[in-house]
């Protein structure tokens, strides 16, 4: 039985007043990171305006309320064993908890998980802000310096960038840039040995992605942690400075200078019949690490691996169709610019479409409405690698199948799309997905979009039904194999649906972090997913176990949501879910809200050891089911800490709310054992003043 401990809720709790905090973050919003205080950055405003004042909030709420209780000490004892656990295992004592492969800033976060809410707050706001900026010091280049800090990486300085006054010197840039890339590339393979860099060439993509139909760990966990002591010897700076040498091929000058390109070189007839690409050709470019291709503005086809010599290919425009593509060790550096047209993109091979294995890759696509048809390693993804995607404008779709769109292992891969009704479509490791000493970005900046991920493997837990997810913001490790990366997946607005199976969606696993931010637009995150992935009707019954702000296993996970009237849907421990010394966090800013997950351990649980929160600002909410806050009382994996370690949390501001199981508005109610709250709390707006001459 539930035990209800119930007592008003004052609104102006803890050591400073509700509306003091908030106004203290709409002050400081702009200068909680001294890489943010560089001039022009802050034009751009993103999200809920109080959104760090909010998150002050927050902490202060949570410790207030540990105090009240007397629960200090056994939450600084739950942070301490966490500590532990980490110094145990990358000592080789954590028996199935390794260190291999383990960031700097996951360690961190777990250590001090209050102070990790307002960190993941600040650092899905800034990188959104850096990506909304487009080219330059303050966009892309800006980003990837947030990427190399988190990565572990050397920082550096902002680059300059080069000023680009005709179509000539816009290819002048180009082909500096690929020589640079290359030049760059080689001395990230420099460390290893001949026989090492021939064992990753071989069995990289087999280990990693073709043989597998799990998510939380490999088909051959021994060949796995093998690659992963090999990876941790590859020089990941200099493949990022690799990518970042092609940077300049994304600035709007370089673009609009390339478009000015004519159809005809020195009046040259268009090139025709040459192998692997049908259609007329504008140049042909040979430098010293390949050749460059420069299609004109009728239709083309360009069937890349045809033509293994092609470095870069340049089309100015029509209706084009680009087969294939791959980025590897054979060809470690791609570059596909189309500056118009409706393109269709249509692979079978791993590591195409601005996706990369052991190579680097960058795609960008201009204007039109396009297609991504792929199956693995695509779209925005790399597996020991750099892989970007920027698509400009239109409606586009993006389909494929493992480590997809926006995925990162052993690099960066990165999925920008700056505008349009998109749709996206993946079944495993995909959309902002984080594998270990890796970060994958899938940013979707505009427009009402469409999130899919799952609906093919079936999950591997026999006791339930249901689909295999990961994806959607989620950073993962690989259990019996390696500590996890970073994942991300933020949208700027739009009325979004998110598709999401089991592990998805703000979500962190075996010392990964994940994080979900979608900041406008009433949204639905539907939590399992409605048809199978090919669209025919589920195998399975809906069930959807880990989604929406959740950790897991040494995980930490984070979802925000800055504006609209929003549901949160699920099964069972989700919803600000954390299980097993892990951290999951669910934070709405604003709107009428409904939480539907109504199974066990959903909406603000902590169990075996952890800390679950669901916290919403303000508007009118439902919550579903009868688990809210509940702290659990029995802790079997974790015994020394007993029911102690287990702190749940519901915290809601503002509006006449209704929870299933039965709390009242304006207090606060203990749930199970005395970490378990509800506190409801009435918005500061909403207080009324005290009558006159009081």
């Amino acid at each position: 039985m539930d035990r209800f401990r119930t007592r008003k809720a004052f609104p102006t709790r803890g050591p400073l007043s509700l509306v003091l905090i908030v106004m203290m973050g709409t002050l400081c919003t702009w200068t909680l990171d001294g890489v943010f205080s560089e001039e022009g950055f802050e034009k751009v405003l993103v999200g809920h305006p109080q959104a760090s004042g909010i998150m002050v909030l927050l902490e202060q709420e949570i410790r207030s309320a540990l105090q009240d209780r007397g629960l200090e000490p056994a939450y600084q004892r739950f942070c301490a064993y966490s500590g532990r656990l980490l110094e145990e295992s990358a000592s080789g004592r954590g028996g199935e908890l390794t260190g291999n492969c383990r960031l700097r800033w996951y360690d961190q976060m777990l250590r001090n998980p209050l102070a990790a809410l307002s960190q993941a707050e600040l650092f899905t706001r800034q990188l959104h802000q850096a990506l909304l900026q487009g080219e330059g010091p303050f966009g892309l280049d800006l980003a990837f310096r947030m990427v190399r800090e988190k990565l572990d990486l050397p920082s550096r300085k902002p680059f300059e960038t080069p000023k680009i006054a005709s179509p000539e010197e816009a290819l002048d840039v180009l082909q500096n840039s690929l020589i640079e890339a290359h030049r760059h590339y080689g001395r990230a393979l420099a460390p290893l040995l001949p026989e090492e860099l021939t064992e990753l060439v071989r069995q990289l993509e087999p280990v990693f992605v073709g043989q597998n139909r799990m998510g939380h760990t490999l088909a051959d966990r021994p060949a796995g942690r093998r690659l992963c002591n090999l990876l941790e010897k590859l020089d990941r700076a200099e493949l990022l400075v690799a990518a970042e040498a092609l940077l300049p091929l994304t600035q709007a000058e370089f673009l609009q200078q390339l478009a000015q390109l004519p159809d005809q070189a020195g009046g040259a007839a268009p090139l025709e019949n040459l192998p692997g690409v049908q259609g007329p050709l504008v140049r042909k470019i040979d430098t010293p690490v390949g050749t460059i291709l420069i299609g004109g503005r009728e239709k083309n086809q360009y069937h890349l691996d045809q033509m293994p010599e092609v470095c870069a290919v340049i089309d100015l425009g029509g209706d084009d169709t680009y087969l294939e593509g791959t980025a590897s060790f054979s060809r470690p550096v791609l570059v596909i610019v189309d500056l118009a047209g409706h393109e269709t993109y249509r692979a079978s091979k791993p590591g195409v479409q601005g996706g990369a294995i052991l190579g680097v890759s960058l795609l960008v696509d201009r204007q039109g409405n396009d297609t991504y048809l792929a199956r693995d390693v695509a779209q925005g993804s790399a597996v020991a690698g750099v892989g970007i995607l920027i698509d400009y404008q239109g409606d586009d779709q993006y389909v494929a199948l493992r480590r997809v769109q926006g995925h990162g292992l052993a690099g960066l891969g990165l999925l920008l799309d700056r505008a349009g009704k998109d749709q996206y479509r993946g079944i495993l490791w995909t959309q902002g997905f984080g594998a270990p000493l890796g970060m994958g970005i899938l940013d979707d900046l505009d427009g009402d979009d469409h999130y899919y991920t799952g609906g093919y493997y079936l999950d591997t837990y026999p006791e339930t039904p249901g689909y295999e997810g990961w994806g959607q913001g989620v950073g993962a490790g690989l259990r019996q194999v390696a500590n996890g990366g970073i994942g991300l997946l933020l949208d700027g607005g739009g009325d979004d649906v998110y598709e999401y199976d089991y592990f998805a969606h703000g979500g962190g696993y075996w010392c990964g972090m994940g994080f979900a931010r979608d900041f406008g637009g009433n949204d639905r995150r539907l939590g399992a997913t409605l048809k199978a992935y090919d669209g025919s009707e589920r195998r399975e019954a809906r069930f959807q176990r880990f989604g929406v702000g959740w950790g897991c296993h040494y995980g930490l996970g984070f979802l925000f949501d800055d504006q609209g009237d929003d549901t949160y849907g699920g099964t069972i421990m989700g919803l600000g879910m954390g299980w097993d010394d892990s951290v999951g966090l669910l934070a709405d800013f604003d709107g009428n809200d409904r939480y539907e997950a109504t199974g066990g351990l959903t909406q603000g649980v902590g169990a075996q050891a952890a800390l679950g929160i669901l916290f919403d600002y303000n508007g009118q909410d439902t919550y579903l089911g009868r688990s809210q806050g509940y702290a659990p009382p029995t802790n079997t994996y974790h015994p020394s800490l007993g029911a102690a370690g287990n702190f749940s949390f519901v915290i809601d501001y503002g509006g006449k709310d209704e929870y299933g199981c039965g709390a009242a508005n304006n207090t606060i109610t203990q749930r199970g054992t005395a970490g378990g709250f509800i506190i409801d709390r009435p918005h500061y707006d909403e207080i009324a003043p005290p009558a006159s001459g009081k």
